[in-house]
């Protein structure tokens, strides 16, 4: 599942710079995450770093974008074709939130 970023978020900015796909960007009133460039850090880290970092566990994971973890470190190396993701799948272990 793609992660969005539910209403407790306090804009902080922390959580922008950990994204390695660059998903994440200033909305109307709270960062947003893009679910075309989510994939919950798989291929790069082994949990999601916004969600990690973030000081209000405002970044869930979104019900209403299903993937399984292949499907995400698919779109992972479509993101970043000039990567060459030593190895297979990076163990992931989703958020409970």
């Amino acid at each position: 599942m793609a992660l969005l970023i539910n209403a407790d978020c306090t804009s902080c900015h922390i959580c922008v710079p950990e994204c390695p796909n660059e998903a994440i960007s200033v909305g109307p009133e709270i960062y947003l995450i893009d679910p075309n460039l989510c994939t919950e850090c798989v291929g790069f880290h082994n949990t999601p770093q916004c969600a990690a970092v973030c000081p209000v566990d405002s970044c869930v994971t979104d019900p209403e974008r299903p993937e399984t973890e292949a499907e995400l470190f698919a779109k992972a190396k479509s993101i970043h074709p000039e990567n060459s993701f030593s190895g297979d799948l990076v163990s992931h272990h989703r958020s409970k939130k």
